[in-house]
């Protein structure tokens, strides 16, 4: 499972800020301010993304995501539940898949394996599968909130 504490801090920083997100680091063992999870799990509250050095990468993405993908106006009262449907989990899942390219040294298929192995769920069984073959809704609800281009990039907005 890849961890902060394996992963290039400053390209990390820099993803996140793009989107407007903070990165703060909490003290081992101590809970972490917004996580939905607990444990080690990333935190959100407002713009601030919260982790620890044992926090996985997938779980610092999917929060990312989560801010990208949710409405301003929850964006604006944030404080742990991102909320949303089940088109916009799909769509959040996606772009987290989408964030590791911007990440040195992160393949995609670390982590569709640290998706799997967390427990997230598609209907083909495996993210890979899902990420390839199954996903055209999620891909078509980011490109139509101006999230991703028609290359699959994120565009650095927020929905607005």
């Amino acid at each position: 499972m890849m961890l902060l504490c394996t992963v290039e801090r400053p390209a990390l920083i820099r993803l996140l800020a793009g989107f407007g997100l903070a990165l703060r680091l909490v003290a081992p063992a101590e809970p972490i301010p917004g996580s939905y999870w607990g444990e080690s799990e990333a935190g959100l509250q407002g713009n601030v993304l919260f982790v620890r050095l044992d926090t996985p990468l997938h779980s610092m993405l999917h929060e990312a995501a989560h801010y990208v993908c949710m409405t301003p106006e929850r964006r604006a009262g944030l404080d742990r539940d991102a909320g949303g449907d089940d088109a916009e989990e799909g769509a959040v899942c996606y772009l987290q898949i989408l964030m590791t390219d911007a990440l040195d040294g992160i393949a995609r298929p670390q982590m569709y394996e640290d998706m799997d192995r967390w427990g997230y769920s598609f209907r083909l069984g495996c993210t890979r599968a899902w990420f390839e073959q199954d996903a055209a809704d999620a891909r078509r609800w980011l490109i139509e909130r101006g999230l991703i281009d028609d290359r699959q990039h994120p565009t650095g907005a927020l929905r607005g």
